[in-house]
């Protein structure tokens, strides 16, 4: 009979052990979700003071989010789009004659062979019918070799070589391997001032993972033609980034000659500033606010500010280096600075610094309502 008690004193104790912790798990789950429930109203009025200081920074101007344009750096020329069309309806000729306009000025000859390789990777139709009416054509070649690349560029994609499939690496190394021969063939029906057939062949030697040795002799190619050609610097500073095939101290070695090379308008000053945002970009332990307020990197942003005082507008690369200006100056708290570049470049964003993210647009309008904000009294 004792026994009996003793169970069933033990049975309603753990039975009152089991009801109390229900008691405390519900507790816990109601607390949780009133947690839940601070946090998602936070969330909510972080986003509502977002969304208000957002619509602040467009009233006073600047491009609303929906309206940014992620393919361009700056608005694209009337005449680019007309020329475009054409070579879409199959005149080739509008294409030729558009190119052969830039003359000797061989920054704008790569700028203008660009977007025509770009519309023929897409359809080479035109192209083709180009190539066909005068084989020997050095500009028909140009566009001919960019568009090799493009669509090599086009196969391999824009991720990490980890995210890459070998077929990938497979089929692009075979395109380079062709659009190194067109590169080829431009460069024999070139004129032998020209230094766009080699500047072409620049993409191909990285791809294909040229020499240093290699790399150096094609790069000659180039600057004993022209050294000043900033569509060349930019390129041959990606071959020496460390993640193509280089380091983090060849890619800025290369960059420092670049500018110093260059006379104020040049804009061969913006080479140091893609080096460092290249190796803060590349190296995980490296803080953006820290590192792009170290002195020789400020003097770097300075030397880079004379230099686009003494360009103006008429460069062609005047946009690319102001967008890069835009971002080092808002890491490095020059705000006032900042948002004078932001206003020159806004609504257009299809470029380094902005291109490296994730979402463009968010790591555009990050730095730019920031220092709008900062800016700003009242704001």
């Amino acid at each position: 009979m004792i026994g009996l008690y003793i169970l069933g004193a033990v049975l309603l104790f753990g039975a009152f052990k089991f009801l109390r912790g229900v008691y405390y798990i519900r507790k816990a789950k109601a607390l949780e979700a009133e947690i839940g429930t601070l946090n998602t109203g936070t969330e909510a009025v972080k986003a509502e003071r977002k969304a208000e200081k957002a619509a602040a920074v467009v009233a006073l101007g600047f491009v609303a989010e929906a309206d940014l344009d992620t393919e361009n750096p700056a608005p694209v020329p009337p005449e680019r789009t007309a020329v475009l069309d054409a070579v879409r309806s199959g005149d080739w000729e509008a294409g030729a004659a558009y190119v052969e306009a830039a003359g000797k000025n061989w920054q704008e000859r790569m700028e203008r062979v660009r977007p025509l390789a770009e519309a023929a990777a897409e359809d080479d139709a035109w192209l083709l019918a180009w190539r066909a009416a005068r084989p020997s054509d050095p500009t028909a070649a140009l566009v001919d070799a960019d568009t090799a690349i493009m669509v090599a560029w086009n196969v391999r994609g824009s991720q990490s070589g980890s995210r890459t499939t070998q077929e990938q690496f497979r089929l692009f190394r075979e395109l380079l391997v062709k659009a190194q021969e067109v590169a080829h063939e431009a460069q024999r029906l070139a004129d032998p001032a020209d230094p766009t057939p080699y500047i072409v062949e620049q993409p191909i030697g990285q791809g294909l993972g040229y020499s240093h040795e290699r790399y150096r002799e094609l790069w000659a190619q180039v600057v004993g033609r022209d050294p000043k050609v900033l569509w060349s610097h930019i390129s041959g500073l990606q071959y020496w980034c460390r993640k193509w095939r280089g380091s983090h101290e060849l890619a800025l070695g290369f960059a420092r000659e670049s500018a110093a090379a260059g006379a104020p308008g040049d804009l061969l000053s913006l080479l140091p500033l893609i080096a460092y945002f290249e190796q803060e970009t590349d190296e995980d332990d490296l803080a953006a606010e820290t590192f792009f307020k170290e002195p020789e990197i400020v003097a770097a942003v300075d030397a880079a500010l004379l230099d686009l005082a003494a360009a103006g507008d008429d460069h062609p690369g005047t946009a690319r280096l102001r967008h890069m200006l835009a971002y080092l100056l808002f890491w490095q708290d020059r705000d006032e600075q900042a948002v004078e570049q932001f206003r020159h470049i806004d609504g257009y964003i299809g470029c380094v610094p902005w291109s490296y993210a994730g979402s463009p647009k968010s790591r555009y309008l990050y730095a730019r309502d920031w220092a709008v904000g900062v800016s700003t009294p009242g704001l």
